[in-house]
């Protein structure tokens, strides 16, 4: 969608390139291509620059994000959204569990991003679907979304350089230890397309951290708090079953389903700095219906 920002130039900054200027604050090369791109974009006071001008203290930059062409191949479908926060720059949305969040093989019309691309043509904004990390199909929770290529490549940054904090709240069989770190590296499991396994041999490093919040003694089952180091596929769920105590009702790792029909797993926490005001932000999606059978007695 189109966005125009505006930057007052600060004496300090007196005599920086628009380019370094942009660069400086999180524009990518991609960015700044597609501004050169389109004329009319990158204004200095009220008249047009190149990235090379050089900039005068007290003057106004203002930046106008090129419009999207809306994603042709995500057809847009009605779907119920929990949208959690939405502005200008970003959208979260709590994720149902068995809700893909893009389209793939058998995948085609009953994933997130065709409940977006719904929810943005219906308001005739133009959509491009710039989700900003991924939670597997079954994994219920917080997600952020980019509304536009600047935010998009922004928050790609900070996922990179793990600036964006997610706590992620699961069910795990047994009584599991305090609190702890699983350092185990994961490959792929044999020619498994999807799944995974702790191999110290071809695996690639994978931490998590966890901590038993409590425990149900009659069902035999934890609810654990987990962060991740890093972002390995199925990464939660592999470490969980290497250490002993598997998310009960996944399919992959432990197929047992008299207590849920999915992996017993949340992302109930984001936090992190607004890509574009820097304001810090907190969310938090309450732990869904399903996985409340750690409360009964």
């Amino acid at each position: 969608m189109a966005r125009t920002l505006e930057y007052l130039i600060e004496s300090s900054c007196a005599g920086t390139t628009v380019d370094h200027y942009l660069r400086n604050l999180g524009y990518s090369k991609h960015v700044i291509l597609q501004l050169k791109k389109n004329p009319g974009h990158i204004l200095a006071g009220e008249k047009p620059v190149f990235t090379n001008y050089c900039l005068l203290p007290g003057e106004t930059l203002r930046i106008r994000i090129p419009d999207d062409i809306p994603s042709q191949t995500i057809v847009p479908v009605p779907m119920a959204l929990d949208i959690v926060y939405e502005d200008e720059d970003i959208l979260v949305v709590n994720k149902a569990a068995g809700v893909p969040i893009h389209p793939s093989l058998g995948n085609f019309t009953n994933t997130l991003a065709n409940g977006l691309a719904y929810y943005f043509s219906s308001r005739n904004i133009p959509f491009v679907y710039r989700a900003t990390g991924r939670l597997d199909k079954d994994t219920s929770g917080l997600l952020v979304i980019a509304k536009h290529m600047l935010s998009a490549c922004i928050l790609s940054s900070m996922m990179a350089q793990r600036q964006i904090h997610r706590e992620y709240l699961a069910v795990a069989l047994g009584k599991v230890p305090m609190e702890g770190i699983i350092d185990a590296p994961i490959a792929r499991a044999g020619d498994s397309i999807i799944q995974r396994k702790v191999d110290f041999h071809l695996g690639e490093s994978a931490r998590t951290h966890y901590r038993r919040i409590s425990y149900h003694e009659r069902l035999d089952v934890s609810l654990v708090s987990l962060r991740l180091e890093t972002g390995r596929t199925h990464q939660i769920r592999v470490h969980m079953s290497y250490i002993g105590h598997p998310l009960p009702g996944d399919f992959l790792y432990c197929p047992d389903y008299s207590l849920i029909n999915r992996q017993a797993l949340h992302s109930h926490t984001l936090c992190f700095l607004h890509p574009i005001t820097k304001k810090e932000l907190h969310f938090e999606a309450p732990l869904p219906d399903d996985m409340k059978f750690v409360f009964q007695s």
